[in-house]
């Protein structure tokens, strides 16, 4: 959810009935979103260290400077628009995408492209065709294949876990602590091992702290996508987001996920490595449900939601990338115009009158 349309049922001053007088503000939503991110933040940055809050620091400078900057070359008032925190959330939800370790100029960059390319070239606020967040991990992703590698390991299972200052100088100026390298730092996530190494590579070789996870999802993952979860639901129950797209998303990861699994069991992996070892519950949660650029209708956000899943799962187990989050919210969101059309509800009193 990394923008949203200004909110067309709220009424003006003046006008006349029917309206919704209760409906709720651009900023009173997306503080609700930045709200249900705290958690899975929080157990993030304390199971994987400082680089989390560092990278996300960073991002979000850089996107509100963006921001600012093409409020004011296209004539636009900034202060409205920065206070909707609109761009706070596309921000969070960039840094979350990214290695927490990357070099500074990768938020940048990612950031760059999400405001500026993704959103304002395509008029700003609530007209962007592509979801923001990952429009600008997908291009940093490309581009820079190496330096989005740098996972960090958990804090728990590294020797020596950075401290704020020295994260602030590999981040900044690429210098580690004497005797440190990358490699004692910096891990290959479960879905990385699953590409590269299948499942004779141990994919969930970390252990995790939850029996029903245990070797799935990897050591300290499965918290932090519980956490999101949780954040998850708390949307659901404040009515921010329907049941429709996380529901369908993850249903049509964990099927295919369970389908190959069923058929060769020594090849594919189990549906919670799938479904827990990355960033499917964030997908479905934050980034699917973009109201800007996701399907509208409840039949129409089913099948959007169904097939992202179906197609992470697809890049998950055969594609080229470990994760496929971005990818899939993007080539999916190409349908979203045809979806609408076509799913539509039916008119009362067309179609043949009452059935």
């Amino acid at each position: 959810m990394s923008d949203t349309k200004p909110l067309r049922f709220m009424p003006r001053a003046g006008s006349a009935s029917p309206a919704l007088s209760s409906a709720p503000s651009v900023t009173r939503v997306m503080a609700t979103v930045v709200l249900a991110l705290v958690p899975g933040i929080a157990v993030y940055a304390w199971l994987f260290g400082w680089g989390v809050l560092v990278s996300l620091g960073i991002t979000v400078v850089a996107a509100y400077a963006f921001e600012a900057a093409m409020l004011r070359i296209r004539g636009r008032p900034v202060w409205p628009f920065l206070k909707d925190l609109s761009v706070l959330v596309t921000a969070l939800l960039l840094g979350l995408a990214l290695p927490p370790l990357a070099p500074w100029w990768i938020p940048v960059v990612g950031a760059f492209f999400a405001v500026v390319v993704a959103k304002h070239l395509y008029g700003g606020l609530g007209q962007n065709s592509f979801n923001p967040a990952m429009a600008g991990y997908a291009v940093v992703l490309v581009s820079f294949p190496l330096h989005l590698s740098r996972w960090p390991a958990p804090v728990s299972l590294t020797d020596a876990p950075l401290g704020l200052l020295e994260t602030l100088r590999l981040t900044f100026l690429g210098q580690l602590p004497g005797g440190t390298t990358l490699d004692a730092i910096t891990s290959a996530t479960v879905l990385d091992r699953l590409r590269t190494e299948g499942l004779a590579g141990d994919a969930g070789v970390a252990l995790s702290a939850l029996p029903f996870l245990q070797a799935f999802a990897g050591h300290g993952i499965e918290w932090v996508n519980l956490a999101f979860l949780l954040g998850g639901l708390w949307l659901l129950y404040r009515r921010i987001i329907s049941w429709h797209i996380p529901v369908a998303l993850l249903g049509g990861l964990g099927l295919m996920a369970g389908a190959f699994h069923l058929v060769d069991a020594g090849q594919y992996a189990h549906p919670l490595t799938h479904l827990f070892g990355g960033a499917a519950i964030l997908g479905a949660f934050f980034i699917a449900t973009d109201p800007v650029t996701a399907a509208a209708t409840p039949r129409g956000k089913l099948i959007y939601g169904a097939a992202i899943g179906a197609l992470i799962y697809g890049i998950h187990e055969f594609g080229g990338y470990p994760d496929g989050v971005a990818f899939a919210v993007l080539l999916v969101g190409l349908t979203v115009p045809l979806l609408d059309r076509y799913t539509r509800p039916r008119t009362f009193g067309t179609g043949g009158g009452l059935r």
